[in-house]
């Protein structure tokens, strides 16, 4: 997978206790690559980081990503080939809550890791994803391109869109030396559904808690429409990005989006009945009530173009919508069924979707 390009090698990830943090923790160590994880907190209560029993497995660090000297000495004892950058303060909800702490997480974070990599001196290729709703929404029905206005109506979009200016002003200013060492590249993606997340006021998260004590979900947004995918596919175009980093072929400061196709785009409705059919409700209607509750903004409509990472990476989605609905419902219920090993079904989840992306013929199978 990946040419090979990950075993053996140094990661650093910032954000590794997270739901994408803890998968792409997971996929890293398969790969056979040596993880330092960098993160302040364990986010949530159940926790999939503790679950897998990550921490015996990876180089393990708690710390506030804003500290510089903290997380410099991280660097430093890591010397790390690759740097995925994922920590933040990554649900809306709490950006209403806290909006300074999620524009200092979000910003002071990323120019934290933008300052950290100035000072190394050895080949090292950094990924810093933010999010797809670092564009300015305005409801198109059309993708947004890489090229499009950043920017946001909430404090959660603005400071991704932030962090994607504080990401390029760093590139212009510090790393465009011919000789410098460090490769750096932003991604952007979103919406993103999987098996361990059990972060605050997202659906699955809200279906799978309700499910599972025997209560129906409420639904805030019902007719809210988007691009759902599994977490796996954007982390796929991650280490893709960061395989062709390394192999030069990517310019220096470039951004891309990671999405699936258009063609995936379900309700919020719609995405709940699916994802019910696997709790055994004969009438999915017993399954969810509507609020008329909705305490912060959320978009209607929101997806992207992916043809760059399709014309650069060779990278597009390989899940269909049902492949994505039975491998989060399979791992959920094997959680709260206490039937399965999590690390084991964790690790063939990955194996199935590398398996499936090999019949497909995706580059980034080869070996």
């Amino acid at each position: 997978m990946f040419d090979n390009v990950f075993a053996n090698k140094r990661v650093l990830i910032t954000g590794h206790t997270g739901f994408k943090g803890t998968w792409l923790t997971s996929w890293l160590l398969k790969l056979g690559a040596h993880v330092t994880g960098y993160s302040d907190r364990i986010p949530t209560e159940p926790s999939m980081f503790e679950i897998l029993g990550l921490a015996d497995r990876i180089d393990h660090h708690l710390g506030d990503v804003r500290d510089l000297a903290a997380f410099s000495a991280v660097v430093r004892a890591a010397q790390p080939d690759f740097v995925f950058h994922l920590a933040a303060q990554a649900i809306v909800s709490t950006s209403y809550k806290e909006p300074l702490d999620t524009i200092s997480v979000n910003v002071m974070g990323t120019a934290t890791v933008m300052e950290a990599l100035r000072q190394v001196e050895h080949p090292c290729v950094a990924v810093i994803i933010t999010s797809d709703k670092c564009y300015e929404n305005v409801e198109w029905e059309w993708g947004y391109r890489e090229t499009d206005r950043l920017g946001g109506k909430d404090i959660y979009s603005g400071s991704k869109g932030a962090a994607e200016v504080i990401f390029h002003s760093y590139v212009e200013s510090f790393f465009r030396k011919s000789d410098c060492p460090v490769r750096l590249a932003s991604a952007r993606a979103g919406n993103v559904i999987g098996g361990g997340d059990w972060a605050a006021d997202r659906i699955v998260v809200d279906c799978m808690r309700s499910w599972a004590a025997g209560k129906p979900v409420e639904l805030r947004s019902p007719s809210a429409t988007r691009p759902w995918q599994h977490v796996l596919e954007p982390l796929s175009g991650y280490l893709q990005l960061a395989a062709v980093m390394a192999a030069g072929k990517v310019a220096q400061g470039d951004s891309f989006n990671f999405g699936p196709p258009s063609e995936q785009n379900r309700t919020v409705l719609e995405l709940m009945r699916d994802l019910s059919a696997y709790w055994h409700f004969t009438d999915p209607a017993g399954a969810y009530t509507v609020t008329g509750n909705i305490p912060f903004h959320e978009a209607g409509l929101l997806k992207l173009n992916c043809d760059k990472a399709l014309l650069h990476l060779k990278w597009h989605a390989s899940l269909n919508y049902e492949q994505v609905v039975r491998l989060v419902s399979e791992w959920y219920y094997g959680y709260y069924r206490g039937n399965a090993e999590m690390y084991g079904l964790t690790m063939d989840q990955i194996g199935q979707y590398e398996a499936h992306a090999q019949g497909r013929g995706l580059p980034w199978t080869r070996a």
